[in-house]
């Protein structure tokens, strides 16, 4: 379910270029749609030429009907657990879609999990299809690639696997065993926890340079400058990244999965929370502190949640459109991926705006030239200026 979305799509065409005969079942059909015409929905390295191969060679078909499954010997299941406003997560869509799926899954089939999890759902599930009195082995096996470079990684990276069975572990590894480098074999709540820790500990490594970053630019001092300095030949700073937005559909949310698991006592999470979400906040008080922005024109330079993407899924760049717009800004966005009725092109933005913020270090602007009146705000110390 969901075959069609970041996650799925790029499995299903590696699926399909190792020999596996692959039905993408999903509800959006406009995406599958797109993909039968052998055009990526999203931005996905080498995903068109892949997609045009494996369409050529007929192991790849599309349906959003739930019986299209049937006689299929695993069914990979891409969605994951949401967490609600109250940050808790919510398991119900995930339950509602395996109950439509059951009638059309064969007897002794294999069900694996590919999308992130709260600790303790592989279980539930698990005592859900005994409960139906299904003949189902599940397997959880998350992925854990870059967007964007999902079809490179899935073959580079070592693959976690669990399973509620010997069944299901050797079955699951030996799907996985032919398209990665590696599999990695773990119980599941090993596994739960694995894919929601790596996101967790990336998070907090981006809040905590997050606050380095408010904390020394408060100080009156350039933060990439010191940065850089700190790190010349100095090895153990290497891994500090630079500050900048942090977001997206994992990065929040598989924190605050472990937040609402650990019963709101992973303070670190938490914390982690405020400062990165606090970020957009912080630029436009710095801005506020010195000057009044009511009807100026500020421009925001990329609405993506991360370079080089087209995905705006809870991207930061949206929460400093709305503070800016609050503060009495007239706010201009651009975005050489992101299409919408709200971005402009990138000249007009330049040409219009006496602020520009910058978003996303999309590398189109790493050579930028800005007008020598434009005041630029760079969290991510990208352009050069």
């Amino acid at each position: 379910m969901g075959g069609a979305g970041h996650v799925g799509a790029p499995l299903a065409l590696v699926l399909a270029r190792k020999g596996h005969r692959v039905v993408i079942h999903d509800i959006n059909c406009a995406s599958m749609e797109k993909m039968a015409r052998g055009t990526m929905p999203f931005l996905e390295k080498d995903g068109t030429s892949l997609l045009r191969r494996v369409l050529k060679s007929g192991r790849l078909e599309f349906s959003d009907r739930p019986e299209s499954i049937s006689g299929a010997q695993s069914v990979i299941l891409t969605l994951g657990t949401p967490i609600d406003e109250f940050h808790n997560p919510v398991t119900s869509p995930l339950i509602n879609c395996i109950n439509v799926l059951l009638p059309h899954i064969r007897k002794g089939g294999l069900m694996i999990l590919r999308s992130t999890v709260a600790p303790g759902t592989t279980a539930v599930l698990e005592r859900h299809l005994r409960r139906s009195r299904r003949d189902v082995h599940l397997a959880f096996c998350p992925e854990r690639v870059v967007q964007g470079r999902a079809i490179e990684e899935i073959a580079k990276l070592p693959q976690i696997i669990s399973g509620s069975s010997d069944r299901a572990v050797k079955a699951a590894r030996r799907i996985f065993s032919g398209i990665t480098s590696k599999v990695v074999v773990m119980s599941l709540r090993e596994a739960e926890y694995a894919k929601l820790i790596c996101n967790a500990y990336r998070y907090i490594q981006f809040a905590a340079t997050n606050q380095l970053y408010m904390m020394v630019e408060s100080a009156g001092i350039n933060y990439h400058r010191l940065l850089a300095g700190m790190k010349n030949g100095y090895a153990r700073m290497a891994s500090v990244p630079r500050a900048g937005f942090a977001a997206g559909p994992c990065l929040m949310k598989d924190t605050m999965q472990l937040f609402a698991f650990e019963k709101h006592n992973f303070v670190l999470g938490q914390i982690a929370m405020n400062i990165n979400e606090g970020l957009p906040e912080f630029l436009v008080s710095r801005i506020l502190s010195k000057e009044k922005i009511i009807n100026r024109k500020v421009g925001i330079l990329g609405m993506a949640f991360k370079a080089q993407s087209d995905d705006i899924r809870q991207s930061l760049s949206y929460k400093l459109k709305k503070v800016l717009e609050f503060a009495g800004a007239k706010v201009l966005c651009s975005d050489p991926y992101v299409k919408g009725s709200d971005i402009v092109p990138l000249r007009e933005l330049i040409k219009r705006a006496s602020i520009i913020i910058v978003g996303v270090p999309h590398r189109q602007y790493r050579l930028l030239k800005m007008p020598p009146d434009i005041q630029i705000i760079d969290p991510w110390g990208f352009l050069r200026q």
